[in-house]
């Protein structure tokens, strides 16, 4: 579960884009800001959301309104990562 906010964020920013993200370049991106993606943190994930993330899609050539940004931004600061995802129960072998 250590990496659960960055999947959600990387997860959110391809749903918010339309497109999936290439996750190494993000993982490279919030090491650059001093964010450890391994141990992301609600303030690291809506810092990055707030600020750099929006260089970070234009180096890649896509673009997020601002609205689209303020969408993204509370359901990355909703995101609860204690609570196992439907993925993560069918991985565990829960129902």
């Amino acid at each position: 579960m250590a990496r659960t906010r960055f999947d959600h964020l990387a997860a959110e920013v391809s749903v918010a884009v339309g497109v999936a993200i290439p996750r190494y370049p993000l993982w490279l991106r919030l090491h650059e800001i001093g964010a450890d993606p391994e141990a992301l943190s609600l303030e690291d994930a809506v810092d990055f959301c707030s600020g750099p993330l929006v260089h970070f899609l234009v180096s890649l050539g896509y673009w997020l309104s601002p609205r689209e940004r303020r969408r993204l931004i509370r359901t990355v600061e909703r995101f609860d990562p204690d609570v196992p995802s439907p993925a993560d129960r069918l991985s565990a072998g829960l129902r």
